[in-house]
Formats: C-alpha cells, sequence, structure tokens
C-alpha cells in the first residue's frame, strides 16, 4: 500500500505530497490540471526512462519518493535475491539531477532500473484507457490466465526446466555444428596429421642435418686442406716439426756450455711436443672426413622433407611443426571419439527435454482447469456492466514450447448476442475494452498480492448505471486493495473514501499543479460541477450531495463481491 507520495520538481509540479486512503481514492481535475503529470512521476518510480526536460527548475534536481507499507506481502524473498534490506515501510526514491543523471534508491540503497523494476512491480499496478489495447495481446491474455489460475508455483517449475533444456540444448547443436565441421575437414587434418607423423620429426635434427650437410658438401676441400696443413708439420721431405726439432738439439747443444739457455731449450722442447699433436689431431680430423655422396644426398632430401613442411605450413622450425602435428592429432582423434559425445548430448538433451515437457503439461493442465470459471466470471461481470449478450471463450492451443509454457491462449469475445465470438483486437471498441479490462482486473485483484491498483480514466466510453457499478467493483477491489482512480465521471468519484482534486495554480510568475484533498462538502461541489458544469444549480449541488451521502452509507454496508 502506498503510504505516502512525494514529487519535487517534476513537470509542473514543484512540491506536492500525498497520503492516500488504504481503500478507493478518486482523483479529478480539469484536463490538463495535472492528473496526467503525476502518474508520470510514479511512473519513474516504476522504472520508466528519466529525461531532464520534464524539470520544473532544470537547476534543482527532480525527486519522486514513495513510502510503501509492505506487511503481509511476502517480498522478502525478493529482496534477500536483490541483496536488499528489508522494511516492512519500503521506501523507494528515484532522483534526475539537471545533468540529466538518474540515480534510483530501495530502502536508501542505490539499485539499478531492473532491480528498481522487479521491486516496485510487486508495489504498483498502473492501468490507463490506453492500456486497453493490452487486452489484444496474447502474452497479456495468457498472463490473465495465469495470475487467475495462480500458476506461479508451476510456471517457476516450469522455466527452470526449460532453461535446463535450452541450455541442453545449445550445447547440443554446438557440439554437432563443431562436429560437423570437423567431420568436413578430417580427411584434410588426417593427410596433414599423417604426412607429420610419418616424418618422424625430431626437435632438434634440423639444426645437425644442416651442419652434417655442410660438411659432406665440403668433404673433398675439407680432406685436401687439413692433408695440408698435415703435410706442413710433418712432410717427409721437410716439415715444420723435423725443423723444430733440429733446432731443439742445436739448443740442448747450447745449453751444455751455457745453462742459462736451457730454458730457450725446454721452451723450443714444449712447442716441438704440441706441434705433434697437433699434427696427430689434424691427421686424425682428415681421415675422420669422408666423401659420402649417397649420405649427401640422403641428408639432403631429408632436409628438403623439413623445409617443404615449413613451408607448406608457414612455420620456421621443427618445434612449430610439431605442435601443429599435435593440433592436428588433436583434431583427428576429438572427430574419431566424437560419436560418444554427441550421442551423450543428444540423450542429455532428450531427458531433459522430457522433464520440461512434463511441467510444461502440468502447466498447460492447470490454465486449462481454470479457463472455464474464467469465462463465467468474466461474463458475468459484463452482464452487470451493461454487456448482457456479452460473451467470451477462451481458447488454448499448443504450440512450442517457449519460456512462458507450450500455450497460445487466444480470449474470442463477441458484445452482441448470435454473433460469432472472434480475437478481441478485432471486434472490441473502446468502451468494451474499458469495461472487459475493469472486469478482468476485478476477478484477478483477489488473485495476486498487489498493493495499489492505479486506474487512468478506466471509466472511458462509460456512463450513468454502468458506471455506478463500475465504480462498485473498485469499491469492492478496494476492501483488500489500495485503488487509486483517476476519474472524470461523478458516479465513480462519489464512490471514493479519500477524493482529491488536482488544479492548476497561476499565483506566482510560474504557473504549478496542486492537488489537496476535498472535504465532504467540497466533494459535494466538486461532484456538482461533473454533473453540471463549472455552475451548477442549487437542484444539482443538492442532487451531488444526495448521491455522495447515500454513496458513503452504502459504502459501509458493501462488504461482499457484486458476482
Amino acid at each position: 500500500m502506498l503510504a505516502n507520495l512525494l514529487i519535487k520538481n517534476y513537470a509542473l509540479i514543484e512540491l506536492l505530497e500525498l497520503a492516500p486512503d488504504a481503500q478507493l481514492n478518486i482523483i479529478t481535475g480539469e484536463t490538463g490540471a495535472g492528473k496526467s503529470i503525476m502518474l508520470g512521476a510514479i511512473g519513474l518510480l516504476l522504472g520508466n526512462r528519466a529525461d531532464t526536460k520534464s524539470l520544473y527548475d532544470p537547476t534543482r534536481k527532480c525527486i519522486i519518493e514513495g513510502t510503501f507499507d509492505v506487511v503481509g506481502y511476502a517480498l522478502e524473498h525478493i529482496f534477500e535475491e536483490e541483496e536488499l534490506d528489508f522494511a516492512t515501510q519500503c521506501i523507494v526514491r528515484r532522483e534526475i539531477s539537471p545533468s540529466g543523471k538518474s540515480r534510483a534508491f530501495v530502502n536508501d540503497t542505490p539499485v539499478n532500473l531492473d532491480t528498481l523494476r522487479r521491486v516496485t512491480n510487486q508495489l504498483m499496478d498502473i492501468h490507463s484507457q490506453h492500456d486497453s489495447i493490452l487486452l489484444g495481446n496474447n502474452e497479456f491474455q495468457l498472463e490473465v490466465v495465469d495470475v487467475y489460475a495462480q500458476t506461479e508455483a508451476l510456471l517457476k517449475k516450469y522455466r527452470t526446466d526449460y532453461r535446463t533444456y535450452r541450455q541442453a540444448r545449445e550445447s547440443y547443436d554446438h557440439l554437432k555444428k563443431e562436429v560437423d565441421r570437423l567431420r568436413r575437414e578430417f580427411d584434410y587434418n588426417n593427410f596433414l596429421y599423417q604426412e607429420l607423423a610419418e616424418a618422424n620429426l625430431l626437435p632438434d635434427e634440423q639444426d645437425a642435418l644442416e651442419k652434417e650437410l655442410n660438411l659432406l658438401e665440403n668433404a673433398v676441400e675439407i680432406k685436401e686442406r687439413l692433408q695440408l696443413a698435415f703435410d706442413y708439420l710433418d712432410n717427409p721431405e721437410q716439415s715444420i716439426l723435423d725443423l723444430l726439432k733440429n733446432a731443439v738439439g742445436t739448443l740442448n747443444q747450447v745449453t751444455r756450455v751455457v745453462d742459462e739457455y736451457g730454458t730457450l731449450r725446454d721452451r723450443a722442447q714444449s712447442a716441438l711436443i704440441e706441434l705433434r699433436d697437433l699434427a696427430n689431431e689434424i691427421n686424425n680430423a682428415g681421415s675422420l672426413v669422408e666423401v659420402d655422396d649417397e649420405r649427401s644426398t640422403l641428408v639432403r632430401e631429408r632436409l628438403d622433407l623439413i623445409y617443404q613442411l615449413q613451408q607448406k605450413h608457414q612455420v620456421k622450425t621443427i618445434g612449430e611443426l610439431l605442435a601443429l602435428q599435435n593440433e592436428l592429432g588433436a583434431k583427428v582423434s576429438k572427430v574419431l571419439n566424437m560419436d560418444d559425445d554427441l550421442a551423450k548430448a543428444l540423450a542429455a538433451t532428450e531427458q531433459t527435454n522430457d522433464r520440461m515437457m512434463q511441467s510444461a503439461r502440468k502447466l498447460s493442465a492447470a490454465r486449462k482447469k481454470s479457463t472455464p470459471e474464467i469465462e463465467k466470471n468474466i461474463c458475468q461481470g459484463l452482464n452487470e456492466l451493461g454487456m448482457p449478450n456479452a460473451s467470451l471463450r477462451i481458447e488454448v492451443a499448443e504450440v512450442a514450447p517457449t519460456s512462458e509454457g507450450i500455450d497460445l491462449i487466444s480470449f474470442l469475445f463477441s458484445a452482441n448476442k448470435g454473433i460469432r465470438a472472434q480475437e478481441l483486437r478485432n471486434v472490441a471498441s473502446g468502451g468494451e475494452f474499458s469495461r472487459l479490462m475493469m472486469v478482468i482486473k476485478y476477478i484477478l485483484a483477489d488473485k495476486r498480492r498487489l498493493p495499489t491498483i492505479i486506474f487512468d480514466e478506466i471509466d472511458t466510453g462509460v456512463s450513468g448505471e454502468i458506471a455506478i457499478k463500475m465504480g462498485n467493483m473498485m469499491q469492492q477491489m478496494a476492501q483488500n486493495h489500495q485503488i487509486i482512480a483517476i476519474t472524470h465521471l461523478h458516479q465513480i468519484a462519489a464512490q471514493g473514501a479519500a477524493h482529491y482534486f488536482v488544479f492548476k495554480d497561476h499565483s506566482s510568475e510560474k504557473t504549478v499543479s496542486r492537488i489537496r484533498k476535498l472535504g465532504f462538502e467540497e466533494r459535494v461541489q466538486e461532484i456538482a460541477q461533473m454533473i453540471g458544469g463549472n455552475k451548477p444549480t442549487e437542484t444539482v449541488v443538492n442532487n451531488a450531495r444526495e448521491i455522495l451521502t447515500t454513496t458513503v452509507a452504502q459504502t459501509e454496508k458493501n462488504q461482499t463481491k457484486l458476482f
């Protein structure tokens, strides 16, 4: 229940504060006085988009704040899921800064618009004359059936199963596409993998082969030059070793004469030993170098294979080729083993589909069970509102599963006797839509926990006795729900427990919209003007007083439903 509404700096409203009655509240006023502006402000509380053009004073921020009494409405789970502090008095606030920045709060905790909408959708329901178009919408018709049938638990269970099925189905479809793609690529991938596998590549062989090939291709020259170097050192005819050996002998003779030259002799002897060792190593190296044309051809072919593979796969190293080989092997192996994975995914999809369809059947059965009673109550209500020949039939057709189930709900309506019922959007007039929506809201009032219902000129297209009965319906609904009704009909205005008048104040430099609660005599005058114009006669005023007095008395007795 809306306990208090505060609007600051919005459109034509400089400051407005309203503490509605717990039952039926009536709001009247001239066209353009600000009734729709107030609804626009409430719309911001419900999460509608904000616009800086709506600021009364563009230099100050706009504030809309609603205080709601939520005792007994079982909203704790929503607050818990949204990580909000729960209190029996819930304060919702929306602020719009001059820069255009919008902020929303629930119990002083900042929230985004999605959270704001989720909370406030449980606090208020606004219905205007334009919303009657919703009646022709199959989704709205389905919602009506669900609310009446109280399928909340079944729908929640179904949606959980539906999401599980969709996830399983998406996983299967994704896997199947992957399998199809890999199968199309399998032959090529397998060819590439086998080619690399048969190459039997080793991580470091390329460097070794390139060095070996370089040696093989230059073996003759290397062998000749090593032999020449050896000959220089140890040629039988004249070699460095022979000359150095002679030098050592000569220095040895000198040392015998003078000991001090022993050092020179020793150094020459060491050089002789080192050169002999060097000559032996050169000779051994030369003997190891072989001119092997066959091995050279094999190494060259091996390297050509490696170079071809690297060029083919646009890589530069054997390491990259081996990594590619592993990747291709994984793809090939995956395809070979994917049939099992695909079978498991398909089985999971079928299992979740079966579970989803079981939930869908239960949900559908609950909906179908409720439709005869809905049809009966709506027709009775329309009869009360002056449409005795109206008929409504609810068709339930099975469709492919959606997040709402497997049912397509269609309201087939006829306002006249002997006329075949057709879809609402094709046959109902504005006044018929208004009365039908009024009846639907009425029969749903006891089926859903909805603290506050706002009717914005839902009485469009009705008058006289029908308007009185529509007002009686609002009174009945107000026994369990707070109702706020904006109306131009005196028959409905007289039914309210509280009556508020919206008007424009031109007393200052800038026009502002204001609202005030009317006392009994003020209500008499307002109702008289609604009946007879701005200057009602005394007879009209007395008539208004009689209507209001009678209505107030009846309000206290009218505690039972009309149908």
